[in-house]
């Protein structure tokens, strides 16, 4: 049995990832071994965003794990940052290293070394890269899919000619790559923002985000899209001979998404009962269970015309187990729809199609189980978005001071203005153990500096 949300929800999330077999903990604390089920929903996720990264000109590349660490330390707000995270090697081939080797965190500054080397004259912006690679940063309260030591993510690394330039790249990986793969993949609504000074990146001039809430009224970050400025250009010499023929320093950006996305997956869309996994993403869209023997003949049958129609689908055909305890696997690991074939069905030529989002049954003939299954995953697609929008949308409360918003932070998230809060304000957020989650303008596009004035906080408790 899984924990109930509503009395004991991070539990519930465990039970979750245990007894869906997403994940399990490693040997080492902090990190975690995804298991084949939940590691296909990564790769899935992962092919989605790697086709739009793709789109906007960035072609992927792969860089070190290991990074010297006098390459953090040239940056200097970057390495305070992240200090307290770094795992560092000092000893290799049994011996001492000379200078010791940071386990990367970010590839910031090992990349920065090399567009230096890559970049000669404006014909050579923008370089736009990406990598998909692991990362480990010391979590000191780890957690399955959220904050985990070693995670999985892809890290995107760009150098411009302009700052309007940076500006309007890492803009449009927020919107166009980050933001589609959460709403029209994940079907988790999100709020687009800027973070405040405290909050953004280390070495960052501008971080924007898109904030997610969970089913528990928490939010979840599930990307950030950053403008470096020249910090990272002044500190690894990133420069370029512009057409008037002098020596200019690039403006970079970076921007990163990870396994976090699977949390989001998760906390956004469960239920009681398990797993709900939006078809878009989901490993398996349909499973066939075979009822009896006789029937499994007509399973792989069933499974195999919905596979023709480039739907992806698992056969049941463990006849000799319980059938109910297979539907409730399967409703556990949140398979979209499930179609039940049984000497009965088949002598009615009919099956029995159970939708997970609907927890109803219906005997749908035989020769309509296709455009049938096809119109239900299209529409649990949209009802999973909307629902989740509607939830989020009901659990924003609109309020005036900074004790009003510690209030609605305990069941959602409050909107206020920023000029109400402040650093002081955020001060007094932050002693309860809520931050400002982003920055908006009053019509929600993003803010192009920190001190513009009239601007709507969201404020809330996060993972």
């Amino acid at each position: 049995m899984l924990a109930a949300q509503a009395t004991d929800f991070p539990r519930w999330f465990q039970d979750v990832i245990a007894k869906a077999e997403l994940a399990e903990n490693g040997p080492v604390r902090g990190t975690m071994v995804v298991r084949p089920y939940g590691y296909a929903i990564w790769e899935l996720l992962q092919e989605a965003m790697n086709r739009r990264i793709k789109a906007t000109g960035a072609a992927n590349a792969y860089f070190p794990l290991l990074i010297p660490e006098s390459y953090l330390q040239r940056e200097a707000e970057h390495v305070e940052g992240f200090s307290p995270e770094l795992a560092v090697v000092t000893h290799a081939g049994g011996k001492q290293l000379e200078e010791p080797a940071v386990i990367r965190p970010t590839s910031e500054t090992v990349i920065g070394e090399y567009m230096a080397k890559w970049i000669q004259s404006y014909r050579d912006l923008p370089l736009l890269l990406n990598q998909w690679a692991n990362v480990v940063r010391w979590e000191l309260r780890p957690r399955l899919f959220l904050r985990t030591t070693e995670f999985l993510w892809q890290e995107g690394h760009t150098a411009h000619g302009s700052a309007e330039d940076a500006r309007a790249y890492a803009t449009k990986i927020l919107y166009d790559v980050y933001r589609a793969v959460m709403v029209d993949v994940l079907a988790i609504p999100v709020v687009a923002g800027r973070k405040t000074r405290r909050e953004r990146f280390a070495g960052a001039v501008n971080t924007m985000t898109l904030e997610a809430m969970m089913r528990d009224g928490k939010a979840l970050q599930m990307g950030t899209s950053h403008e470096l400025g020249q910090n990272f250009a002044r500190a690894f010499d990133i420069g370029y001979l512009s057409r008037e023929g002098q020596r200019e320093l690039a403006w970079t950006t970076s921007w990163g998404s990870s396994t976090r996305m699977v949390g989001g997956l998760i906390m956004a869309h469960g239920d009681d009962d398990g797993l709900r996994v939006p078809p878009a993403v989901a490993p398996i869209q349909v499973v066939v269970l075979a009822v009896k023997d006789e029937a499994i003949g007509a399973a792989r049958t069933i499974a195999g015309e919905l596979t023709a129609a480039g739907l992806r689908v698992s056969v049941d055909d463990r006849a000799d187990q319980p059938f109910g305890r297979r539907a409730v696997n399967w409703e556990l690991k949140g398979v979209p729809v499930r179609i039940e074939i049984g000497p009965r069905d088949l002598a009615a030529g009919a099956a029995t199609v159970v939708r997970r989002l609907r927890s109803a049954k219906s005997a749908v003939a035989l020769s309509e189980l296709t455009p049938t299954v096809v119109d239900a995953l299209e529409a649990d697609q949209a009802h999973l978005l909307a629902e989740a929008t509607a939830r989020q949308e009901s659990r924003i409360a609109d309020v005036a001071t900074v004790g009003e918003a510690i209030e609605a932070a305990a069941s959602g998230w409050a909107r206020l203005p920023y000029d109400v809060i402040g650093e002081d304000g955020e001060d007094r957020l932050g002693e309860s153990g809520i931050t400002v989650r982003c920055l908006q303008r009053p019509d929600g596009s993003l803010p192009v500096e920190d001190d513009e004035s009239g601007l709507t906080a969201y404020v809330g408790r996060s993972y």
